[in-house]
């Protein structure tokens, strides 16, 4: 008689999720391939899931546990985009950023490969 406990199955790695993982992996690249030539965003995509991946690289760019003034944040996102505005409105939309009294920061989720 077999006897696998639900968690040990579980908790083995499976061959599905790591081609999973490798899809998802170059789709990230070929997106921020088609939307950063020479280190600048060329323009930030409509669809949802593109412009997650876009933000989220731009906030590789932001430190874990500082604290940033709002112009600090527009400088950061200037060089990679002019339209600074939106981008930071959208991290704090997505919940990548966090703001409150005038001062921004990172929102430790997931970390960035």
């Amino acid at each position: 008689m077999l006897s696998a406990r639900i968690c040990d199955i579980v908790g083995e790695p499976s061959a599905q999720q790591e081609v999973q993982d490798e899809r998802e992996a170059l789709y990230r690249q070929k997106v921020l391939e088609s939307f950063f030539e020479y280190g600048r965003l060329v323009s930030i995509p409509v669809q949802r899931k593109k412009k997650r991946i876009v933000l989220e690289k731009l906030l590789e760019n932001f430190e874990r546990g500082r604290v940033y003034k709002e112009k600090e944040v527009n400088l950061i996102i200037a060089e990679f985009h002019d339209d600074f505005c939106t981008i930071r409105r959208d991290m704090i939309s997505e919940h990548l950023m966090e703001r409150e009294n005038g001062v921004y920061w990172r929102v430790d989720g997931k970390d960035e490969s």
